[in-house]
């Protein structure tokens, strides 16, 4: 079976009861949307979150979010083809596995597009204060530019996974007070808009935002865990 839900930031203790209380297996997968917390720190400090994975009986498919690093830019992983797109994984932790932006995967058999990262408005906040922020966290133009020649190249797909969601959808209610808007980049939300007019699709998944809800054919996601249809 495969599974999907949002943001964990470091805290699975839902998706811990959820893997018990339905007997899933490593053949089972749990699709994050963005903002596992997995990695964080970006070095060992990262590690005995990643040893109480190991212990659950699934495997975790996580998109990029916006806090933490791209696994490209941590020497410990490496690549591999799962569910015939590219996955990064260590070693040591077989049943963690992150996409990478702009790939096609196909899980029961349809094609899903991924496409991780967006905008940290919290980035000034963490800054200050020494938390960690990564310059990564939303697609660079490179990455944007492969996706936009693909997405012309194959006009549809089934299914779309994304941390943030198209600028058109943005679940206002939802922003964080005392923020001035002004002053949020909305880069990868506008060009995830170009995405949604150049593609068919049937479903669209997002998380970030710390609700669920559905707008049209978008699904915002964040404590739900449901099955992946």
């Amino acid at each position: 079976m495969i599974y999907i839900t949002g943001d964990k930031h470091a805290n699975f203790s839902e998706a811990f009861y959820f893997c018990y209380a339905n007997k899933t297996t490593l053949n089972d997968i749990l699709i994050v949307l963005g903002d596992a917390g997995i990695n964080y720190y970006a070095n060992q400090n990262d590690y005995m979150l990643k040893n109480s994975l190991l212990q659950y009986p699934i495997t975790f498919f996580c998109i990029h979010g916006n806090h933490e690093e791209r696994p490209e830019n941590i020497k410990t992983y490496k690549t591999k083809t799962f569910h015939k797109g590219t996955v990064y994984y260590e070693k040591d932790y077989p049943n963690i596995l992150f996409a990478k932006d702009g790939e096609i995967y196909e899980f029961n058999g349809k094609k899903v597009l991924v496409i991780g990262g967006a905008y940290s408005v919290d980035k000034y906040f963490r800054l200050e204060r020494g938390y960690n922020w990564y310059e990564s966290e939303q697609p660079n133009e490179k990455t944007k530019e492969k996706i936009l020649r693909l997405v012309d190249k194959i006009k549809k797909v089934d299914i779309i996974l994304t941390h943030t969601c198209p600028y058109k959808y943005l679940p206002r209610e939802m922003f964080i007070t005392g923020i001035d808007q002004s002053t949020v980049d909305n880069s990868t939300e506008e060009f995830l808009d170009k995405i949604e007019e150049k593609l068919t699709y049937h479903t669209w998944y997002c998380g970030h935002y710390h609700t669920d809800k559905k707008i049209e054919k978008i699904r915002f996601m964040f404590h739900d865990i449901d099955e992946f249809k």
